[in-house]
C-alpha cells in the first residue's frame, strides 16, 4: 500500500501542482488511514469498502476531532480512491457514494484595528531583530498574505518603488499585492539596517532570515508573534493566519469590495472570502444592540 501511496502523492504533486504543504496534509491523513485499515486487518486496498470508510471516520469523530478535521480526512480519502479507480487499481470506488459531513460555520478569529496597532508597536526596533520583525508584521498585515508564502518571499519579489510584493501562493500561482507606506518604509528600514548585518552568505535570497542567516521558518515567525501578543497584552489566541483574518476583515470594514479582497488572498472561489462578510455583519450588530435605544 505504501508504494500506491507515493505514486498517488507523486501525481498530486506532477499532475495537479499542489502545493508541498497541501501534499503533506493528503499523505499525513492517507497514512493515518492505512494505521486503521491495518489495525483492523486490512493489508490490500481491494478488500476495502465503504464501511471501512465510514468507520475510520467514525473513530476519528469519537476521538472529539473538529468537522473540518472530518471533512479534510474525508477529501483525501475521495480523491485517493478516484484515483485508483482511474488508474484501474480497484474495480469498484467505495468511496463514490459518501457524502461529506456538513461543516460548522466558524467566524475567523480576528484582532480589532486597535489590538493590531499595539501588536504592531511591540518590536524594539533598536535591535536588529526587532526591525526585522516589525518589517515581517507590516508585511503579513498589508497583504494579508499566508505565513508560508511570507517565509517564501526573496529580496526579488519585493518592488518597494512600485510599492507591491510577488507572491507564490497555492498550486504556485503567484499574485501581486500592494504594498502600503508604513509596510514600505519598514522594509526599507530592514533592508538597509537590519538585513545585512544577519545575512553571513553573500548569495542568500530570503527576504526574512534568522540570526543564523539562513530563511526563517513558520514555526519560527509563529514563536515571534506569540512572544509579542503577549508582551501587547492581548488575550485572544492568535496565530499567523489571524493575521490574514484580521487584514480582510479591516478591508471589508473600511469599503472593499470583495472582489479585490478575494484577489488579495488568493481565493479560488468568492464563497471562501465570504465568511469575512459575515464577521463585518456581526460587528454591525453588537454595534447596533449596545447603541440603539429599543435594540
Amino acid at each position: 500500500m505504501d508504494r500506491t501511496l507515493r505514486d498517488f502523492i507523486h501525481y498530486l504533486s506532477v499532475e495537479k501542482g499542489l502545493a508541498k504543504n497541501t501534499l503533506e496534509s493528503y499523505n499525513r491523513d492517507l497514512r493515518t488511514y492505512y494505521t486503521y485499515l491495518k489495525q483492523n486487518g486490512i493489508t490490500s486496498l481491494e478488500e476495502t469498502s465503504r464501511s471501512n470508510i465510514v468507520g475510520y471516520l467514525l473513530s476519528l469523530q469519537n476521538l472529539g476531532k473538529a468537522t473540518s478535521t472530518l471533512s479534510r480526512n474525508m477529501a483525501s480519502i475521495r480523491s485517493f480512491y478516484n484515483y485508483l479507480f482511474q488508474e484501474r487499481h480497484l474495480v469498484e470506488n467505495p468511496a463514490a457514494e459518501l457524502e461529506s459531513p456538513k461543516l460548522e460555520k466558524k467566524l475567523p478569529r480576528v484582532l480589532t484595528p486597535q489590538e493590531m496597532d499595539l501588536l504592531l508597536e511591540q518590536p524594539d526596533q533598536t535591535q536588529v531583530t526587532g526591525i526585522r520583525d516589525k518589517a515581517m508584521l507590516e508585511v503579513i498585515y498589508a497583504t494579508g498574505i499566508r505565513v508560508s508564502e511570507l517565509m517564501s518571499l526573496d529580496i526579488g519579489d519585493v518592488n518597494l518603488d512600485a510599492g507591491f510584493i510577488r507572491c507564490l501562493g497555492k498550486g504556485s500561482k503567484e499574485r501581486i499585492i500592494p504594498l502600503g507606506s508604513v509596510a514600505i518604509r519598514n522594509v526599507g528600514r530592514y533592508l538597509n539596517e537590519g538585513r545585512p548585518k544577519l545575512v553571513r552568505q553573500a548569495g542568500e535570497a530570503a527576504l526574512f532570515v534568522n540570526q543564523h542567516g539562513n530563511r526563517l521558518t513558520r514555526q519560527g515567525f509563529w514563536k515571534i508573534l506569540k512572544k509579542y501578543a503577549t508582551r501587547a497584552g492581548i488575550t485572544k489566541e492568535i496565530t499567523p493566519h489571524t493575521m490574514r483574518h484580521s487584514f480582510a476583515t479591516h478591508l471589508l470594514e473600511n469599503g472593499a469590495d470583495l472582489r479585490s479582497v478575494q484577489e488579495m488572498l488568493g481565493h479560488a472561489d468568492i464563497s471562501t472570502t465570504q465568511i469575512y462578510t459575515q464577521v463585518t455583519k456581526h460587528k454591525l450588530r453588537d454595534v447596533y444592540e449596545k447603541s440603539h435605544p429599543r435594540a
